[in-house]
């Protein structure tokens, strides 16, 4: 029981301080929007002078022209009408009209309704000698107007006439319309005669009234509230304007008017509740935190004579499962070796399983040099017997040449057979191909297999070992080689193309690709059962070989033969370091 008191008793200092929150970040996210709001309205009453005075400057201006102060004939009539009304147009004037002291009008930019103006209030006040304004409603279109008298002076300085100009309320307000904030300025009769929302117009204020009252005079929701030194308007007058609005006023006695906005409460009202949720969340958490803390304390206190207990259990069975997972490691470790080594015989096989098909032609390579070397060493001792040194010295260098090509041939095989791993590096593919090219070249001659290679001027670096690379394409040759076998034509074609990655095609004009779902699988062939000539590894092996390298091998169907490309990243030299 006494635990739930000391919930409830925390629960309520919670809200009371989440109501203080409230109440502090709300009045000063209030006074926040009360200073952008007050710089927003002296911005808006601002433009609005600005643009009447232009008006009024106007006024003064055309006042003293001289056109206007000789009206006496119908050709200086039209004259004078010709430029007020180049005049208003200019300047969007909705008229322009120049007056004698009765109030009769003598020119105008528009033609008038009224002839004679001598009640309009900026006439009578133009005519004491002081800039008049006025503004109101034109009863045929309900537009809006605002209207400034200048005084035209005679040499002797009495008042000769009047210049009046007439502006258009909804022109201004288009330069504010977008505004976000309701704004809206009531003349000297308590009504609203400028707002950039429409729904405002002509709402009017009686004396001692907070609120506004529609043109109708209908009652409306309205109640006024202060929160601290700012008051907040509750009311319901339409779908553009804010429910609760924070209220400012701002006097204009240039223009005789008041402005007033009208600014939504809402951002400083979810402001305050995201700062009082704020707090009551981290109150509630460090609660939470605690009670869970005291709860833990307890359950742990009864749980800790259990966990001792199975401690010993645990721990025997953790060891045996340690014990068992070693031994695990040890047989995965010795089954990767096995595999990797069982790989690199694979390699070693293949390899020599090309050097069996290549034995024949290597055989004749070899035999036919040891011939004609014999050959010429016979012819030489002859011709030294007879005295002829220089043909003697020719066949001498025969001989040179001839034990410099088997050195070549002995070279690359010992290279290409032996048994071992090379790192990865520099390779230039130009010499890989010319050594494939010239191990399997004894066979390609024996069998009348043509070889299209054109190796390119510079070197073509690629990433890869050099010996593997060789077997590769060792294997490639021979298959394509074998793919012809029994045909009258035979040829090989071999390319080099550099691009994103570098690509080195080998093509036969054989009868193609039988099977190339399985083409790369381990101990598939297309040979005969119980041949000699492959076990069907050597396409499975060269294209594991390409992979390590990061490089793809596929082969292709042509409408004649078969089309391997083999692709291998190009060698830069920051992948070195």
């Amino acid at each position: 029981m006494q635990r739930v008191w000391v919930i409830l008793g925390f629960l309520f200092a919670v809200g009371l301080l989440t109501a203080g929150v409230w109440s502090y970040g709300y009045r000063q996210a209030l006074s926040q929007l009360s200073e952008k709001a007050e710089a927003d309205l002296e911005l808006a009453a601002d433009r609005l002078s600005t643009q009447m005075q232009v008006y009024q400057e106007l006024a003064v201006l055309m006042a003293t022209h001289p056109v206007l102060r000789a009206l006496e004939t119908p050709v200086q009539q039209r004259a004078a009408r010709a430029i007020l009304l180049d005049v208003a147009d200019k300047t969007s004037a909705v008229n322009m009209m120049y007056l004698d002291r009765s109030g009769q009008v003598l020119a105008s930019a528009q033609p008038v309704v009224w002839p004679n103006m001598s009640n309009h209030p900026a006439f009578r006040r133009a005519l004491q000698g002081a800039m008049g304004s006025a503004h109101g409603v034109v009863a045929s279109s309900g537009d809006r107007t605002y209207s400034y008298a200048a005084p035209a002076f005679g040499d002797a300085g009495q008042v000769e006439g009047v210049l009046i100009v007439v502006a258009d309320v909804q022109d201004v307000e288009q330069t504010w319309r977008g505004s976000t904030e309701a704004v809206f300025f009531i003349d000297g009769d308590g009504v609203v005669f400028i707002s950039n929302r429409s729904d405002l117009l002509f709402w009017h204020r009686d004396e001692g009234q907070l609120g506004l009252t529609p043109p109708d005079g209908g009652a409306v929701d309205f109640a006024s509230v202060l929160v601290g030194p700012h008051e907040v308007w509750q009311l319901n007058w339409g779908r553009y304007l804010p429910s609760r609005a924070l209220h400012l006023m701002l006097d204009l006695p240039v223009i005789d008017m008041t402005a007033e906005v009208l600014v939504d409460v809402a951002p400083a009202q979810r402001l305050a509740r995201l700062q009082a949720a704020t707090v009551a969340a981290i109150c509630l958490a460090f609660g939470a935190l605690l009670y869970l803390a005291t709860e833990r304390r307890h359950t742990l206190a009864e749980a800790n004579t259990i966990l001792e207990s199975r401690v010993a259990q645990r721990t025997h069975a953790l060891t045996a499962a340690n014990t068992a997972l070693r031994h695990e490691v040890r047989e995965r470790e010795d089954a990767e070796a096995a595999l990797k080594h069982a790989q690199e015989e694979l390699i070693q096989a293949g390899k020599l399983s090309a050097l069996g098909q290549m034995s024949a032609g290597i055989s004749h390579e070899l035999n036919q040099p040891l011939m004609a070397i014999q050959q010429f060493a016979d012819n030489g001792a002859a011709f030294l017997s007879r005295g002829r040194d220089e043909k003697a010295s020719e066949n001498l260098t025969r001989i040179s040449a001839m034990a410099a090509r088997m050195a070549r041939i002995i070279k690359n095989l010992r290279a290409f057979s032996r048994n071992e791993s090379e790192p990865m590096g520099k390779v230039n593919l130009v010499q890989v191909i010319d050594t494939a090219v010239e191990l399997t070249e004894a066979r390609l001659r024996t069998e009348d297999v043509r070889v299209d290679w054109a190796p390119p001027n510079s070197p073509v670096y690629a990433w890869g070992g050099e010996v593997r690379l060789v077997q590769v394409f060792v294997n490639l040759i021979n298959n394509a080689a074998d793919a012809m076998s029994g045909q009258d034509d035979r040829l090989i074609r071999i390319a080099i193309d550099r691009g994103d990655k570098l690509a080195v095609t080998v093509r036969d004009i054989g009868p193609g690709i039988e099977n190339s779902e399985k083409l790369f699988e381990p101990f598939y062939t297309t040979k005969a059962v119980g041949s000699s000539e492959g076990m069907g590894l050597g396409l499975s092996i060269s294209y594991g070989l390409v992979q390590s390298f990061g490089g793809n091998i596929r082969g292709a169907n042509l409408d004649t033969g078969a089309l391997f490309t083999v692709e291998l990243e190009p060698f830069t030299e920051h992948e070195v370091a």
